[in-house]
């Protein structure tokens, strides 16, 4: 599938204009006060912009060109990548892995358990793996954690919002898997 990287970015700017918090995911992310991020699948590089401008390390990948473009033209002093996420090694890990924007949605059918791995492999001891998606679309939580736990990583939270909502059971789900110390 491909996309217009500035497109994207500008549904985002319009909301940010109209006064909306574009940076839940962040603040999310934050909440673990991680020195390295690995934003997985990261478009055009909000999340990974916005935990730079907080001073964590950041290397954004994702599959499309022209999602990466934008994100270089936007921050070009960031690390960003063009990669298969089901394939991608970086040589390195992160104390954080986050998966915003319906990441395992946009791979390839099939595919889910071959990105889990990959970004698994991308987390230090004890890291975090963040994932927030809809449940609505064929990949549930249950396939989503069989997948998590196939690659290492065990449930700690599950969230219903990237604001923190107790999840109970709907269409949406933040989780946060962490990899063996």
């Amino acid at each position: 599938m491909g996309w217009d990287g500035d497109d994207y970015q500008k549904q985002f700017d319009d909301l940010a204009e109209q006064g909306v918090d574009v940076h839940g995911e962040a603040d999310f992310v934050m909440r673990f006060a991680p020195a390295s991020v690995l934003d997985a699948g990261c478009g055009t590089g909000r999340v990974a912009r916005e935990l730079a401008r907080r001073g964590v390390a950041v290397v954004g990948v994702d599959a499309d060109a022209s999602m990466v473009a934008t994100a270089r033209r936007l921050s070009p002093e960031l690390d960003w990548r063009i990669e298969d996420l089901c394939a991608f090694d970086l040589g390195r890990t992160f104390a954080v892995v986050v998966m915003a924007g319906n990441v395992p949605l946009f791979t390839p059918p099939g595919t889910q358990a071959a990105l889990v791995a990959g970004c698994a492999r991308h987390l230090e001891p004890g890291g975090r793996l963040i994932a927030g998606f809809s449940l609505d679309r064929g990949y549930d939580t249950g396939r989503y954690d069989d997948d998590c736990a196939a690659a290492g990583l065990e449930l700690v939270e599950r969230w219903a919002t990237w604001s923190g909502e107790d999840f109970v059971d709907g269409d949406y789900a933040v989780s946060v898997h962490a990899a063996a110390r």
